[in-house]
């Protein structure tokens, strides 16, 4: 009985784990120049871009109140993962995909049952590359959002 209700347990925590994952929703992604001024302008020509960002909002009614990590990848139009570590990029581990590399990390004070906003922004400090950006959110190894950016 007790190696029963200890399985039975640990399947219920892994269940947990799993339905703990946030929900993404909301997700706006920005194309942001910022002017001498300090006024920034949403443009679409990427010699003009400055910085992505990227803005959702997060909920989840079941989980532990705390700090949560949401990773953001962002992908060039080649196709490879941006990152800088000197800018905080990093890897992480996910459910399916295995160790990847993430552009930005936002870690949010989460408590259950409230919508959180957050923005995550990139600014490499070198000028964007026309084509089309993938940005993908993640959070406890799964994938909770994705969207597109096309810069000409």
């Amino acid at each position: 009985e007790y190696d029963q209700t200890r399985q039975q347990k640990q399947q219920v925590e892994e269940k947990l784990d799993i339905a703990s994952t946030l929900i993404a929703s909301n997700i706006a992604i920005k194309a942001i120049d910022e002017r001498r001024s300090g006024r920034e302008v949403e443009k679409t020509r990427a010699r003009r871009v400055d910085l992505i960002r990227v803005t959702f909002d997060v909920f989840n009614r079941v989980g532990d109140e705390g700090n949560k990590e949401v990773f953001v990848v962002i992908t060039d139009p080649n196709g490879e993962v941006i990152s800088n570590e000197a800018l905080g990029s990093g890897r992480f581990t996910t459910r399916n995909e295995g160790e990847k590399v993430f552009t930005k990390k936002a870690v949010l004070n989460f408590a259950a049952g409230k919508t959180l906003p957050v923005t995550v922004e990139w600014k490499p400090g070198v000028r964007f590359t026309a084509g089309a950006y993938k940005i993908v959110i993640y959070n406890n190894g799964f994938v909770i959002g994705e969207g597109t950016k096309t810069l000409k």
